[in-house]
């Protein structure tokens, strides 16, 4: 398997995928992506050109605050 690039927005964490490359977008199935590059890859694949675009990751579901009582908040 191929290392995430370094020096990119948390592109460490992440191993590269034509998913979330600059040069790809979903195909309308769903099932692959088109790359301007390559042509039609699957998602978990990668090339050379790869480039980690961060506005095409969802992000996670954001926790649960938990529930204040208004009487912790009294003097």
């Amino acid at each position: 398997m191929k290392r995430a690039m370094k020096g990119l927005l948390r592109a460490s964490k992440y191993l590269p995928a034509c998913e979330f490359c600059r040069y790809g977008k979903s195909a309308p199935d769903g099932s692959g992506v088109l790359c301007s590059v390559r042509g039609v890859m699957r998602k978990q694949s990668c090339c050379k050109k790869y480039e980690y675009d961060p506005l095409k990751r969802k992000p996670s579901r954001a926790p649960l605050l938990p529930e204040y009582d208004p009487e912790e908040f009294k003097l």
